[in-house]
């Protein structure tokens, strides 16, 4: 048993190793640079190693871009949750940001539709939901949740795609900013709506909440649950 376990132990460091020897080769020359017989001149090992933990390339930098994207979702959501929601949700959208642009053919890798859907880019998605769910308890939240996760998702990767496809000599950095704010007059309300000040605003903080209700049963928790997602889908609510 120690033997296997020593084994297994080896070989995950081995994989391990080839796919940070890999992450290093994309991160500097971008995916047409990451070969078999790079990647193992890089890892110091024979190139049909390599073939032992991974199918082919888009295997290997599926791996690779599962790795990178992981660790930083990882540290995204240690620091979220914390201080006003408001400044966290620009925080994390200034995140973002930075690391699309300093992972170039990561971020390219992650939002090609052929590939199949990252778990580390659905845990980036749960982090974002997170941060408008904490927005929209204190009632600065002026459209449904999925809503404003969809929009937020969209702008950061419409203007990653917009800047990543401009020489960096001629990019307007300026562009994410407006579009942030664009982004954030649709979704956000001034201040902490009042139910006679924004019904549609209302109803969605107390969306927001009413699952963690302590007086209410489940039955009733499911019943006032429907009611709020009709007031979101509500057209006339949400023009208040």
């Amino acid at each position: 048993m120690a033997e296997a376990g020593a084994g297994t132990a080896g070989k995950a460091r081995t994989r391990a190793s080839i796919v940070e020897c890999a992450a290093q080769i994309l991160h500097e020359q971008g995916a047409g640079a990451v070969t078999t017989r790079a990647v193992a001149q890089a890892a110091g090992m024979q190139a049909p190693t390599i073939y032992r933990f991974f199918e082919d390339k888009d295997a290997l930098l599926d791996a690779v871009a599962e790795h990178v994207f992981a660790t930083y979702v990882a540290e995204k959501a240690t620091v979220a949750g914390e201080g006003d929601p408001i400044v966290d949700l620009r925080a994390g959208w200034d995140t973002h940001l930075g690391f699309g642009l300093a992972n170039a053919s990561l971020f390219g890798l992650l939002t090609d539709p052929s590939r199949a859907p990252s778990p580390a880019a659905a845990a980036g998605m749960e982090v974002l939901r997170a941060r408008v769910h904490r927005i929209a308890a204190i009632g600065r939240l002026r459209v449904p949740e999925q809503r404003a996760v969809e929009l937020i998702h969209a702008a950061g990767t419409g203007v990653l795609l917009t800047l990543l496809a401009t020489p960096p000599e001629r990019r307007d950095h300026g562009l994410a900013d407006a579009m942030y704010e664009s982004v954030t007059r649709a979704i956000l309300t001034d201040v902490p709506a009042l139910p006679a000040d924004d019904a549609a605003a209302a109803a969605i903080a107390f969306r927001a909440v009413a699952p963690k209700l302590p007086m209410l049963t489940g039955a009733e928790r499911a019943l006032l649950s429907e009611w709020l997602d009709r007031a979101d889908a509500d057209p006339a609510t949400a023009t208040g």
